[in-house]
């Protein structure tokens, strides 16, 4: 970060209100339209000039374009960015000082509650659409209460980084984000992140973050995080060994990884219907493919009380090794049981 950029980024007052804007949350550039009432060419500027200031970033997400804050510096970025927290800290103090801006944000943020409930009837429509298919596989599962007490035992305490892979509504996400220092949430399915950023839009912003992308090519940098979790979604994967290895491909050495998915069953129906590609996995098979992935393979947990047996497996990630960068597989819609 360059001290005349940051300076000339916060030197237009509508800019100024758009980072304040981004403390409270993440938005897509046409809610920040909203919010400001200006023309979208003109918030796509000011966007990018914060953007290339490095006070905030973009992500793409099908059509939609995400911004997200940079400040208060986020874990992972230099140590001494010190330019990073004093424009936070003069920021806050502008909203705290100023009148004329404090008010500006307060009406901002009045507009931005709109915006949130426009967001979570949106997310309440979709379920009412899916609602009965959605109903049929859960009866044949046991609690999700009991699944996500067996998968926090699991885990235990610490979680440091987490990578919740297929994260669908964000479930998951928000469920171990008390035990985590950040928890990133991805998911290929746009339509899905829009329902886990209302589950999680009140989470701190600094500590969550949703990111769209595919399981078989991660879009991160080798041993990014301390945990890594999969919680029904490998029996989506064509190559489910393939999302291993990308799994294993960011995990740190020591980290850990939890899968939860189904064990080994007969119900076809579960791929016409539910668009299953494997039908479960054997303790054997998935022990397997976490070894050949880097991963020590863990005693598994099982949890019935369904027509379908649910499991957990986890492991420790071994020596880091290099590994041939994988081939993206075809892209398949990979909808979520994390609700």
């Amino acid at each position: 970060m360059q001290i005349e950029s940051l300076l000339r980024a916060l030197s237009d007052p509508s800019r100024l209100r758009i980072m304040r804007l981004l403390a409270s949350m993440e938005l897509a550039v046409g809610e920040i339209v909203q919010v400001l009432a200006q023309s979208q060419p003109r918030i796509s500027r000011h966007v990018k000039i914060l953007c290339d200031a490095g006070l905030a970033e973009r992500h793409r997400e099908g059509s939609w374009v995400f911004v997200r804050s940079r400040l208060p510096a986020r874990q992972g970025l230099a140590a001494d960015d010190s330019l990073a927290a004093a424009a936070e800290a003069l920021l806050a103090a502008a909203e705290r000082e100023d009148s004329a801006f404090a008010a500006h944000c307060a009406a901002d943020r009045a507009r931005l509650a709109a915006i949130r409930a426009a967001r979570a009837a949106r997310a309440a429509d979709y379920f009412a659409a899916h609602a009965a298919q959605w109903d049929r596989l859960r009866a044949l599962l046991c609690d999700p209460l009991q699944v996500e007490k067996a998968l926090l035992a699991a885990l235990g305490g610490d979680l440091g980084r987490v990578l919740d892979i297929g994260t669908g509504t964000g479930r998951i996400a928000e469920l171990l984000l008390d035990r985590a220092a950040h928890v990133t949430a991805l998911d290929r399915s746009p339509d899905m992140l829009a329902l886990a950023r209302v589950r999680l839009q009140d989470s701190p912003t600094e500590r969550v973050e949703l990111v769209q992308g595919d399981f078989t090519a991660l879009p991160f940098a080798d041993a990014a995080f301390d945990t890594v979790t999969l919680h029904q979604v490998l029996h989506y994967a064509q190559a489910p060994e393939r999302a291993l290895d990308e799994a294993a491909r960011v995990t740190r050495e020591g980290g850990r990884i939890a899968i939860v998915d189904l064990a080994s069953h007969e119900r076809e129906e579960l791929r016409t219907v539910h668009a299953h590609v494997r039908l479960g996995f054997g303790d054997e098979t998935m022990d397997q493919m976490l070894a050949a992935a880097g991963f020590r393979p863990e005693p598994p947990r099982t949890l019935d009380g369904g027509d379908l047996a649910i499991k957990v497996w986890t492991g420790t990630r071994g020596r880091l090794s290099a590994k041939p960068a994988p081939v993206p597989a075809s892209p398949l819609p990979i909808p979520s049981l994390s609700l």
